[in-house]
């Protein structure tokens, strides 16, 4: 495989990182190429802004080299697009320039950079300042994987604007369900909520969980981790988990032994619903649901249905964290 002009949609990660280098200068690329592959790495080659994007699309590259000054689209217009990108926002980009004053090194931070080396290029440097920022990028993925293999879904937003960074399918799904949006708009609910937690960072406990409720799901939102170094303002990890009122019936129906009729009944008592109202939602009688919830009592071994609701609950609360009566 050419590295200069090629890319190998099914790159394995498991054994080394994905590194896209973009410049323009031939000679840049060839001493960069062979000291990262020597090293290891699994080497992408861009010779331009708009391959540098296509490329970082297709392989969602671990870390990105960058050249601030190329003709037409300037290393500076490419990171910010990037980072304007769900798909890409979470990949590091390190600048690669010639310029040392001041205000071009602001820039190359402010366009999404977290850090950049001189020309001419040393490649030692280079290894040295890529493995600090991969292995928080490994952290970061190793972080999601284990989410998501748990029914967790995941976004990263940014702080200081609201953006979101980074999702999972799962995320995304739910996203659009519960809140009508799409990346990279962030729920202004959210936004708020995270402002809110961000506020509360010095108080002691964990900061309070966002619920959103959809008919009889709902929609937990916690505040994990901060995924940077910068202060309080920057990328915030969010985990997200959907809870549906038929998982906890079912619990409540297993806890107690009690029938799938039963159990729909004592959930309703949980929620505080009259056995009128209960006998609307189920499609029956009051005097239906009042002979379920004696045989409740009885299976309980209770008298009330204030005594039942409280053992519901208790029992819910272990099995079930998150539910809301």
């Amino acid at each position: 495989m050419n590295p200069f002009t090629d890319i190998d949609h099914t790159l394995d990660r498991s054994n080394s990182d994905v590194v896209l280098i973009v410049d323009d200068v031939p000679d840049n690329l060839s001493v960069l190429h062979d000291a990262l592959d020597e090293s290891g790495f699994t080497v992408l080659i861009a010779t331009h802004g708009e391959a540098a994007l296509q490329r970082a699309l297709q392989a969602l590259p671990d870390v990105v080299l960058l050249d601030a000054m190329m003709p037409g689209m300037d290393g500076f217009e490419v990171a910010r697009r990037l980072k304007a990108m769900p798909q890409t926002a979470h990949i590091p980009i390190i600048f690669m320039t010639g310029l040392t004053e001041t205000e071009h090194l602001v820039a190359a931070l402010d366009s999404g950079a977290v850090d950049y080396v001189t020309k001419p290029i040393k490649p030692k440097e280079v290894l040295a300042r890529m493995a600090v920022h991969l292995a928080g990028a490994r952290e970061r993925r190793q972080t999601r994987n284990a989410l998501d293999a748990f029914g967790y879904a995941t976004i990263t937003v940014r702080a200081s604007d609201g953006a979101l960074l980074w999702q999972t399918p799962l995320a995304r799904d739910l996203l659009e369900r519960y809140c009508g949006t799409q990346a990279p708009q962030t729920p202004p609910l959210v936004i708020d909520w995270l402002q809110q937690c961000l506020g509360k960072l010095d108080q002691p406990g964990e900061p309070p969980r966002l619920t959103l409720k959809q008919g009889a799901k709902r929609l937990t939102f916690r505040l994990h981790q901060q995924i940077d170094d910068t202060d309080a303002m920057g990328d915030w990890l969010i985990v997200m988990r959907e809870v549906s009122d038929t998982a906890v019936i079912a619990a409540i129906g297993l806890s107690f032994k009690l029938t799938p009729k039963e159990a729909e009944v004592l959930y309703w008592v949980v929620k505080g619903k009259t056995n009128r109202d209960i006998g609307d939602i189920l499609g029956s009688s009051p005097m239906t649901v009042k002979k379920h919830l004696e045989r409740i009592f009885i299976k309980l071994g209770v008298e009330t249905r204030v005594a039942a609701a409280g053992m519901a609950m208790g029992r819910i609360r272990l099995l079930q964290p998150q539910f809301e009566a």
